[in-house]
């Protein structure tokens, strides 16, 4: 029987209102998605308020330029979920990008940056009841609890003394999981051990720059301060996540940092001392890579200092690591320097002798001549010895002055980048005079203990970190990847830094600086094509509430950012001059100084 007209077209309608409404829902969980996706994912996804073609202009060369009459309102405040977003340790972007990482080599501990469209392009707000920090030499044993409310350390490590909650504040005793009575002792301890004169590890200044892996929250990395020397602590942030905010929060100098596939980003030759203090890392894995790591960038006659069962346990489990551990360190022509109790103290040889005297065919080889060790970039490790070059193989060793002489002379690697003794004294003696003026500029806003953690975003040779050093504060020196043999001159002069590309975010916490320096950097990256609006909310990231910033650059480009200050809430207080000409002036130049809010 078929079915009457009117039957068949009400059937029609209803197949067609259904497939209407199936298309409305697909739409609607489509737009729900997209919503969710780009508020808990990172976006170009920007306020309102905020649109960034609508002010700009080009000039001729391409850039983008904030019209004469227009300013950018203001930029949009990230959710208060991101008040500690390491943008490339971002552990919700690996998830995301689904990058196909070796757990066992650390690669997922390794930097891995968001691309330009995945950026958060926001400003980080601090953290619910965030207090302007304590000063130091305070804070090295006490910070505020609300600016980092984390403590897990605390209980987790409560045997091993590195944190103690007390009230609104967390304490640090100077414990450490090989030294729970305290750093001081332990490193008295590491002196007498290679009879040092007077129980001092810095050996009559021959000990300056030391490499701290594993670091923890950097207690002994502040403790080796009273003796001169500055260390370099460094830590992922893995199971023990926070322990690199902590020790910048006390004052001290720490980077993120693991050592993975890739190289550090030091250059050869960079640390008279390494230590590792239960670092829970595998120095036999893949050929001993991660050894020959660290001799790369130990300098001739430089320690290795390891405490860990290893070297002292007795099962045997334990006794096979040391076995495997002294046979590879040997093979390497480190020697023991000494041993005693939890520790060993390996010393690297001064020249190449004994290289050229191991067996044929004798594991790890030498790095094949066209390899450059001072390269530190995104570079791959290698598991081969770095030889010494024929200067340091004759004069069997670095050549440096001991401490504090080293950081005004010219040191002997200013040969290989061409720099002569006279150039360098001069910049040495223009970044003295300018930051005397930088200082008489911000003299009714500061007092003596308004800057601890400093950072030279494009330190060149290091000059106006060592203007700095007779004051309490300590210097970051970042060298842009285009630059980065200056890196080995800052380390011959006993400072310390790393090289970086300003086109990424920095390995660091939100609010790690107390005063940030750029001096042509805005130059050096508008060549690369990268914005100036990410690399100030970069800085703004860094920063912390009531720091201030340093930019020294071209007029116009002084100009431009001035436009972003009220955007960025660096109005707190600002000035601006038109410096003298000197002989490190790159055409007209302004130098404007802005602190930004609380």
């Amino acid at each position: 029987m078929k079915p009457r007209k009117e039957e068949s077209r009400g059937f029609g309608l209803s197949q067609k209102l259904f497939s209407y409404l199936l298309i409305a829902s697909v739409i609607c969980l489509s737009l729900l998605c997209l919503f969710y996706g780009t508020t808990f994912a990172p976006s170009l996804r920007r306020s309102d308020n905020y649109d960034p073609t609508r002010h700009v202009i080009r000039e001729a060369g391409g850039r983008a330029l904030l019209a004469s009459n227009l300013t950018v309102s203001s930029f949009p405040v990230c959710d208060k979920r991101l008040s500690e977003l390491i943008p490339c340790s971002d552990r919700n972007l690996l998830y995301q990008m689904r990058l196909k990482l070796n757990l066992s080599l650390m690669e997922h501990y390794e930097r891995h940056c968001p691309h330009q469209l995945r950026r958060y392009n926001c400003l980080i707000p601090p953290p619910s009841g965030y207090k302007v920090p304590i000063r130091w030499p305070a804070s090295r044993d006490e910070v505020w609890k609300a600016n980092i409310p984390h403590t897990h350390l605390a209980s987790e490590k409560s045997d091993q003394r590195w944190m103690v909650v007390n009230g609104d504040k967390i304490n640090f005793p100077g414990g450490g999981t090989h030294f729970h009575f305290g750093a001081d002792k332990y490193i008295m301890q590491i002196a007498q051990m290679l009879r040092f004169p007077k129980d001092k590890l810095n050996n009559k200044g021959s000990i300056r720059t030391v490499l701290d892996i594993g670091c923890g929250v950097a207690s002994f990395g502040a403790y080796l301060l009273s003796h001169d020397i500055l260390a370099m602590s460094l830590a992922p942030n893995d199971v023990h996540e926070n322990q690199i905010q902590f020790a910048l929060e006390r004052g001290i100098p720490s980077t993120l940092g693991v050592l993975g596939t890739r190289r550090l980003p030091y250059p050869s030759r960079s640390f008279e001392m390494a230590h590792c203090s239960r670092c829970r890392i595998d120095w036999l894995q893949r050929d001993g890579i991660l050894m020959l790591e660290l001799d790369r960038v130990l300098r001739p006659g430089g320690y290795f200092v390891y405490s860990s069962p290893e070297a002292y346990a007795l099962d045997e489990k334990n006794r096979h690591i040391w076995a495997e551990m002294s046979d590879l360190a040997k093979r390497m022509c480190w020697q023991i320097a000494s041993k005693q109790d939890q520790t060993v103290i390996w010393v690297k040889p001064l020249n190449n002798e004994c290289y050229v005297k191991r067996n044929i065919g004798t594991l790890p080889p030498i790095c094949y001549q066209g390899d450059d060790p001072d390269a530190a970039w995104n570079v791959p490790m290698r598991a081969c010895i770095t030889p010494y070059s024929k200067r340091v193989d004759r004069e069997m060793g670095s050549e440096l002055l001991p401490w504090p002489k080293r950081l005004t002379a010219p040191p002997p690697r200013l040969e290989e980048l061409g720099i002569s003794s006279d150039n360098f004294l001069k910049d040495n003696d223009i970044w003295h005079s300018r930051r005397i003026k930088y200082w008489k500029q911000m003299s009714s806003e500061i007092q003596k203990n308004s800057f601890r953690n400093i950072m030279d975003m494009n330190a060149n040779f290091g000059g106006f970190a060592a203007s700095l050093v007779h004051m309490n504060v300590w210097v970051m020196n970042v060298i842009p990847v285009n630059k980065s043999n200056n890196l080995k001159i800052i380390y011959d002069r006993g400072l310390i830094g790393t090289v970086h590309d300003w086109c990424e975010a920095f390995s660091t916490y939100p609010r790690t600086y107390d005063l940030l320096h750029a001096w042509m950097l805005f130059s050096e990256i508008e060549k690369q094509g990268c914005s100036f609006e990410d690399l100030l909310l970069e800085m703004d990231r860094i920063l912390r509430p009531l720091g201030f910033v340093i930019i020294r650059d071209k007029a116009p480009i002084i100009d431009y950012i001035k436009k972003l200050l009220k955007a960025l809430r660096w109005d707190d207080w600002s000035s601006e001059v038109i410096p003298k000409r000197d002989l490190l002036s790159l055409g007209e130049e302004k130098v404007m100084i802005v602190r930004k809010k609380l």
